[in-house]
């Protein structure tokens, strides 16, 4: 047997033979010159997280949004801000002469060398700096089949020009930032972050243990990672007892967006917005890497370097306030709490300000966190739907302009048939009653529907779809498609084009795109209402007197101070909305079902209002919003107000302002209904008091008349005292019953 003396020669001197080797070697296999490696502030400068934050108009991240899809990157950390025990695990596994030599450890590669003479497995030899050299230099990389003797001889030379340039704590903080730990994790940010939640500062031993363990085998079995750790652990700090817990724990984790004011991800949707920017437009949102770095080698390389990586710099800025985001969702989510039960399980808040048409809140949907094909994943503020009720403001604004009725013209609330393609449109009030005589005002603010169909019916489908469109609100189809329905709300908007609607009744008639990017362009403003008319309507939508009728005195949508407020709920109660405006804020408020799925009782006073109001509340919370001063155009009489050509009627009339025809309009079409006899049909005719005739024939008096209908194209003609109103329209005959075909007999046998 050999002794151990002598063994320990042969050890020391193929030690030393390894380093001659190697020294002789380093001159042939390098050429002269240096190699044009980046500065460590470059480095720094060019790093990019893969996660940015998406902040608010005062710099609060309200949301993180992920442009990089291959890798996860956390911010830059400085050295300082490292856990010691973590540096001190990474140190000793990795190059525990770190401190002490020039890029290269001599003696770990003479041990290398014995060890492979005599078969023996050992720890590889490359430092921190050369593995650094590698991360920064794509052709310092390790090749699929391993490194032959001249890419260590060129990563070595790399390292050793590192260590000339860099202090070693510029190396070691740069290594620890770009280091691959586990699967897409890159750096100690991204790893401590998503694997144990929390920063790089805050590892304690065993998890930095555990990071140690991971960069000698990024993906390694668990069990692997666990034992490796525990034998770093075993050095200095002794027990592995509570290991096995931490390292399931965190190799169970599921990867999240970047953790934002606490984990909250306060405005997921529009991070979403920003992240399709920033994929649709890679050019134009991508940084370079710093002019100042010089090219790392005349030779065209296969791959960018990683520290000057293409990544977006930052994020425009929000218009979003992140206090009133906080705000709307805590109120949102409060509600549906209250509502739990009933069917409905989501909504959403917008909140612009008036003036600007910036958006301060975006609440695309209460659920959280945003993921898959849940709720959370549908942007409630971009989703159309049936808006309801929450229509009726624009089409008595638009016949308060035309000056076919005023605030205190009388509407009838009785059951209305109205021609609808090849039927007849019978509209219903919400609570299935009929008040009579009504006023404008009273009809409006207690959103009864068959006034404001009435009022519609005047206008024309054609001229409310146009104004509807003016506003943005989008409507889809025609005209002729929604028909009379288009009073309430049967074409489909958003949430935001309806909260920027409401906006321009606050705004007098004018309106304006809304916008939600800091750097977006404010758009032209344009005249869309009267301003008389847009102020009579605000007034009338403040009115709690006049709403007293359907919502009583003390409901939602009574505030400490001026507001006008409207609701609205869909067909089936699949929707309700609460939309508003005080002098400063339009808040709009949706609460229903991401899928369309009804609710069971929740209108909009019950759904959506309290949200409205307790948002509303507190925006003013210090000063309770004023009613603005009506126009010079509008003049007051007899308590009411008047727009320029309007006047209250004289004492004793019935009504404000006449009518006419409401019912059938012009070029309407009926057709006779084949399961009914014809004798039993009959047309009603609506409108002011008056003498009613069919083609010069006298058919009845007063404001409803019943007509038996024959198939023809007839002339309608209404007159009293003061004027003629005449109307065309055609009656189609029923198609011919088809014939009963008998049943074919079986032949016998």
């Amino acid at each position: 047997m050999i002794a151990a003396s002598r063994v320990s020669r042969i050890a020391a001197s193929a030690r030393r033979c390894a380093r001659a080797a190697w020294v002789v070697a380093l001159p042939i296999a390098w050429p002269a010159g240096a190699l044009a490696l980046p500065a460590f502030d470059a480095v720094r400068a060019a790093h990019r997280p893969s996660d940015l934050p998406l902040l608010d108009r005062h710099g609060t991240p309200i949301a993180s949004v992920r442009v990089d899809p291959l890798q996860r990157r956390g911010p830059w950390v400085p050295l300082a801000e490292v856990s010691p025990a973590l540096r001190d695990a990474l140190l000793r596994s990795e190059d525990r002469s770190f401190w002490a030599h020039g890029g290269v450890d001599w003696s770990a590669l003479a041990a290398g060398a014995w060890a492979r003479a005599w078969n023996t497995h050992t720890r590889g030899a490359s430092t921190v700096t050369m593995q650094l050299a590698a991360l920064l230099d794509p052709e310092l990389a390790r090749p699929a089949g391993g490194r032959g003797l001249a890419d260590k001889l060129a990563q070595m030379r790399a390292a050793q020009q590192l260590e000339a340039r860099w202090t070693k704590a510029q190396i070691l903080e740069a290594y620890l930032n770009a280091v691959p730990l586990r699967g897409e994790l890159t750096g100690i940010a991204a790893a401590a972050d998503q694997l144990f939640g929390k920063h790089a500062s805050g590892l304690d031993a065993e998890e930095s243990a555990l990071l140690a363990a991971l960069v000698r085998a990024p993906n390694a079995e668990p069990g692997a990672v666990q034992r490796r750790a525990c034998a770093l652990l075993r050095a200095p700090q002794g027990s592995c007892a509570t290991l096995d817990s931490v390292a399931a724990q965190a190799f169970a984790r599921a990867p999240g967006p970047w953790r934002v004011l606490g984990g909250e991800m306060l405005a997921p949707h529009l991070a979403r917005q920003a992240a399709l920017a920033v994929a649709a437009a890679p050019a134009a949102a991508t940084m370079r890497a710093p002019a100042a770095v010089p090219a790392a080698s005349a030779v065209p390389r296969a791959a960018a370097p990683p520290w000057a990586a293409a990544a977006p710099a930052a994020l425009p800025r929000t218009t979003l306030d992140a206090r009133v985001q906080r705000m709307a969702l805590a109120a949102l989510r409060r509600q549906l709490a209250e509502l739990r039960g009933r069917g409905a399980d989501d909504g959403a808040v917008v909140v612009l300000d008036n003036a600007s048409g910036e958006v301060l809140a975006w609440v695309g949907s209460a659920a959280a966190p945003i993921a898959g094909a849940a709720a959370g994943d549908v942007d409630a503020v971009l989703a159309r739907r049936q808006p309801g009720s929450t229509i009726k403001p624009f089409v008595y604004a638009l016949a308060l302009e035309r000056r076919l009725v005023t605030a205190a013209s009388v509407l009838d609330d009785a059951p209305l048939e109205l021609a609808a393609g090849s039927g007849l449109y019978r509209p219903a009030n919400y609570d299935h009653r009929f008040r009579g005589a009504v006023s404008v005002r009273t009809a409006l603010a207690s959103s009864l529907n068959v006034p404001a169909v009435r009022v519609a019916a005047l206008l024309g489908p054609d001229a409310v779809f146009e104004r509807l469109a003016a506003l943005g609100l989008r409507p889809q189809q025609s005209a002729g498609h929604h028909g009379h329905a288009l009073a309430l709300g049967s074409a489909d908007a958003t949430l935001l084009d309806l909260a920027n609607a409401y906006r321009a009744l606050a705004r007098g008639g004018r309106t304006s795109r809304a916008r939600w990017w800091a750097d977006q362009p404010r758009a032209a403003e344009r005249t869309v209402f009267d301003a008389g008319a847009a102020w009579l309507v605000a007034d009338i939508l403040a009115d709690s007197a006049a709403r007293a009728a359907a919502f009583g005195l003390d409901s939602p949508l009574v505030t400490r101070g001026w507001a006008a407020v409207k609701t609205g709920t869909s067909k089936d109660m699949r929707d309700n909305w609460c939309v508003g405006f005080s002098a400063r804020y339009t808040v709009g408020v949706w609460v229903g079902n991401a899928g369309g799925a009804p609710m069971q009782g929740v209108s909009g006073v019950a759904g959506a209002a309290p949200v409205w109001r307790e948002l509303l509340a507190w925006l003013h919370a210090d000063a309770p919003s004023r009613a603005p001063a009506p126009p010079a155009a509008l003049h007051a009489e007899g308590g009411e107000w008047f727009l320029a050509g309007t006047s209250a009627p004289p004492a004793g009339a019935g009504a404000a302002r006449r009518l006419g025809i409401a019912s059938p309009r012009e070029g309407s079409l009926v057709a006779l209904d084949p399961e009914i006899p014809a004798a039993m049909q009959r047309m009603v005719f609506e409108g002011a008091p008056g003498r009613w005739s069919v083609d010069g024939r006298l058919v009845g008096e007063g404001a409803r008349v019943r007509w038996q209908p024959h198939p023809g194209r007839h002339l309608l003609e209404r007159r009293d005292a003061e004027s003629v109103d005449r109307v065309r329209f055609e009656v189609r005959a029923a198609p011919p019953p088809r014939p009963v075909r008998a049943a074919p007999t079986r032949p016998k046998g």
